[in-house]
């Protein structure tokens, strides 16, 4: 059954969120704030700015307003840069309807707040509607879904039935999609991933190996866990693919911005140098503010997130970032 689908944010990944939906027969209406992208998508039918020689379906038209978007939709889906995420959504919630399944794309956490995306969308969308509000992440780039590479994900909600439905929505022979009913797992394991990525950059910028990346995924991994489970999170879903999965693929990828950022910065570069030749959003950067406070209040030992935080924050470098890392206090591996 054809839907009518709103996309909000015409990013990279929203961008191929909505041309996959389209291709699979979905009328769908993508809002971009930025006029040039709206007029490329429907004039040229590409957006060369996020993703460039992927080639869009016609079903898929693109708008500078929201309310356009967003009004009498069957699914809003939402896409944009984490810190953006209320703001939009809010204006998207006035002329939303109330029924409209509601899917958040978006990876990160709300630095003002320290919420995730589920926290945010509840603040802001129609009492009643986040149970049924949906979360899809996993191991995913852009690129390689708009060129059809065969993907895995995972979808969240606290509704089964919405998470089938969304499910439903996205799954093609492409793109497989698993459900889940931990929706602050699979929030937390898309966002610290980005953390991890910033600091497996450094030490690849850094010149050294396998053994040390493989050190960084692997002790990041944990990390990301510990600070689930006190989270209320369940520490098997850092297991699936939107924790291990993504993190091994944005930690490794030449396509992962996060992992670009670190390895500029392991070369000697400074962040508002590598941050202002960059279009696209790292939201491993903002996220690493998240993270970093998130432990502070919740007294959880995050070493890697600390020395990332220091980096990018506090004017340490990535040398002694790895070399305060090395010489902790050893300790058993598997501990609370």
């Amino acid at each position: 059954m054809s839907e009518r689908v709103a996309v909000a944010g015409a990013g990279s990944w929203g961008t191929t969120l909505a041309n996959l939906l389209a291709k699979k027969g979905h009328v769908v209406s993508l809002w971009s704030f930025e006029d040039e992208v709206v007029e490329d998508i429907n004039d040229s039918r590409v957006n060369s700015v996020y993703l460039p020689d992927v080639r869009l379906d016609d079903r898929l038209t693109a708008t500078a307003s929201l309310p356009e978007a967003v009004e009498g939709a069957d699914v809003v889906l939402s896409v944009s840069p984490s810190q953006h995420v209320r703001q939009v959504m809010r204006r998207a919630a006035q002329v939303m309807r109330k029924d409209a399944l509601v899917v958040s794309a978006s990876k990160g956490i709300e630095t003002s707040t320290l919420e995730t995306m589920a926290d945010v969308l509840e603040d802001v969308l129609p009492v009643g509607t986040h149970r049924s509000t949906c979360f899809l992440s996993g191991p995913s780039f852009a690129t390689e879904v708009a060129r059809e590479h065969p993907t895995a994900v995972t979808v969240a909600a606290r509704d089964g039935e919405a998470a089938q439905r969304s499910q439903d929505l996205f799954q093609t022979d492409y793109f497989r999609v698993y459900t889940s009913h931990d929706v602050i797992g699979v929030e937390l394991g898309g966002a610290l991933k980005n953390v991890m990525a910033l600091a497996a950059g450094m030490v690849s910028g850094l010149g050294f190996g396998h053994n040390t990346r493989a050190a960084m995924i692997t002790r990041g991994l944990a990390e990301m866990s510990r600070l689930g489970v006190a989270l209320g999170a369940n520490p098997l879903t850092f297991m699936g693919l939107a924790g291990m999965g993504d993190l091994i693929l944005t930690c490794t990828g030449d396509l992962s911005r996060n992992r670009s950022v670190g390895f500029a910065l392991g070369q000697g570069k400074q962040l508002s140098e590598v941050l202002g030749s960059m279009r696209m959003v790292a939201e491993g950067v903002e996220t690493s503010r998240a993270a970093h406070a998130l432990a502070q209040r919740e007294d959880i030992e995050m070493p890697i997130v600390a020395e990332v935080h220091a980096v990018l924050f506090e004017d340490r470098s990535p040398e002694e970032a790895v070399r305060n890392l090395m010489l902790r206090e050893p300790k058993a591996e598997l501990w609370q």
